[in-house]
């Protein structure tokens, strides 16, 4: 890829994540050239957001450890950010830039809640 940077905005905050080199960031890439992405996401079991992307993308999984601030890709049509540790078999998509704490990436998705996520080049 050539530009392995993508922008994430929830409300008015907006911050970058670095994607991972794999067949799922070149879709994800290649599906925001045609226009931002909106995901609504809601908390999962204290340590995630999930949302529905409304269409699939290659997957690349494998078990992963993950910590605040990782994307991944579940069962192909799933965006999920971590904001706890997990151990699960997924597709890792890239990193919130800048953010190594729990407390860091809620901030940034603005609390506990349904949120929604634009996704943009």
């Amino acid at each position: 890829m050539e530009n392995n940077k993508i922008k994430m905005t929830v409300g008015n905050r907006m911050f970058t994540v670095t994607l991972n080199g794999n067949s799922s960031c070149e879709a994800l890439v290649k599906r925001l050239k045609q226009g931002n992405l909106h995901v609504r996401m809601d908390d999962y079991n204290d340590m995630e957001k999930v949302g529905p992307l409304g269409f699939s993308l290659p997957r690349n999984d494998r078990q992963n450890d993950t910590g605040p601030g990782d994307i991944i890709l579940y069962q192909g049509n799933y965006l999920v950010i971590y904001y706890d540790n997990n151990s699960w078999n997924f597709t890792r998509l890239g990193k919130v830039d800048g953010v190594s704490s729990r407390n860091e990436m809620l901030e940034l998705l603005g609390g506990e809640g349904e949120k929604s996520v634009i996704l943009s080049l």
